[in-house]
């Protein structure tokens, strides 16, 4: 009996001493959910892991498909635009410096589409297309009024962008921009047009009928094309809204792009005269709605109501006349008792953009009929457009 009692206490003890021994001899335990293990062993299972894998082949909804559509298709004919120009340090020492946009190509000879001030003080301008291929690029037009730029490279299997119409545009269409923000090449963001306006460009310039959206545009994306659902181009991004605190350029939810119809009607008219002919009424101008109307006492409930005319324009030659009676519009200084524009060459004027779309329809020289009120006596008069130049129309 004290025998089988003295090796039960030396059993006892020697278990002991060797569970001391190991928990203090440097080993360590970590978890994975309940399972403890050494940190020197890997755990053993006793039943295989069961994962729960997607299926191979990717199912994407209609509108995805539609945006890896729209920007497969398109991606090829976008390029990105470097353009060096060079300052000077201290000692008059050249500094290279460059910038970077957007462009993107309109037909297969090689022309590129960008903004003006994407290229603006070029020395050398290179671009790079889709495949990484560069080329050195001759500028073919600078179009400074309307923050425009032609370039043109010597390549071969190019691909160009389809060209959509622009007049039309309403807000709550769905758009893209694919371009190069801050050097990341080929990157698409996708939003809505905002709204209609016209705004004053990078280069102080007055832009009709800009195109508001929310499609994230920043530094880099400038130059390259605004589409439409489709894929087809509906605008040029040319300028963004930024916080005037922040220290870098980024989005904010407003950006805006410059009408592609515009481009298009400065492209004609590089091709049919070798220079920019676009036409001009010659008058700086305020668009009145019903309300407007009825408390300046106007003969029509609406129309383009002329503030001044631009000496020797097309409306000063005609013999319309602006405003002499000075009145506040808000904080806005405006003239009234101008004569009333409620209609050109057969179209309705109601706003400053009817009047920019009438004169995308039209050449510098062609002949026109404005239909107008002088106090409550409606006229018309054939004008003769003059060309825009460096005097564009404004809002007052």
């Amino acid at each position: 009996m004290r025998r089988r009692f003295i090796a039960r206490r030396f059993i006892i003890t020697f278990c002991l001493v060797a569970a001391f021994w190991y928990i203090t001899s440097g080993k360590t335990f970590m978890s994975i959910g309940h399972l403890p293990f050494s940190t020197g062993e890997m755990p053993k299972f006793d039943s295989p892991l069961h994962l729960t894998e997607a299926d191979a082949d990717q199912a994407y909804d209609t509108e995805e498909q539609n945006n890896i559509s729209v920007y497969k298709h398109v991606l090829p004919a976008i390029v990105n635009v470097t353009s060096t120009s060079v300052s000077y340090n201290f000692f008059y020492g050249e500094v290279p410096q460059q910038g970077q946009g957007s462009g993107f190509i309109v037909d297969k000879e090689g022309h590129i589409l960008t903004n003006y001030h994407v290229i603006e003080g070029g020395r050398e301008i290179e671009v790079t297309v889709g495949d990484k291929r560069r080329y050195p690029a001759k500028v073919v037009l600078r179009d400074k009024a309307d923050d425009l730029a032609l370039l043109q490279i010597n390549a071969t299997n190019l691909t160009p962008v389809v060209l959509a119409d622009s007049k039309n545009l309403q807000v709550g269409q769905k758009v893209y921009a694919i371009g190069n923000p801050f050097g990341l090449n080929g990157t698409m963001t996708k939003g809505i047009i905002s709204a209609i306006r016209s705004v004053r460009g990078p280069e102080g310039n007055l832009i009709d009928n800009a195109i508001q959206t929310d499609a994230a545009i920043n530094p880099g994306n400038s130059g390259g094309p605004l589409l439409n659902f489709h894929g087809e181009v509906i605008g040029i991004n040319s300028i963004i809204a930024t916080n005037p605190n922040d220290q870098v350029e980024q989005n904010a939810g407003i950006g805006f792009a410059i009408p592609i119809n515009t481009a298009k009607a400065v492209l004609q008219d590089f091709s049919q005269y070798g220079r920019i002919r676009r036409p001009s009424l010659g008058i700086v101008s305020l668009p009145v709605g019903p309300d407007l109307a009825s408390q300046m006492g106007l003969a029509a409930n609406a129309g383009v109501l002329i503030q001044r005319t631009l000496p020797g324009g097309a409306a000063d030659r005609a013999g319309l006349r602006g405003g002499s009676e000075q009145a506040y519009l808000g904080n806005t200084l405006i003239f009234l008792g101008g004569d009333l524009i409620v209609s050109i060459a057969g179209q309705p004027v109601a706003s400053t953009q009817d009047i920019s779309d009438i004169m995308n329809q039209h050449r510098a020289g062609d002949t026109v009929q404005v239909t107008y009120y002088r106090g409550k006596v409606k006229k018309t008069v054939s004008i003769t457009l003059g060309e825009a130049g460096a005097q564009q129309e404004t809002q007052a």
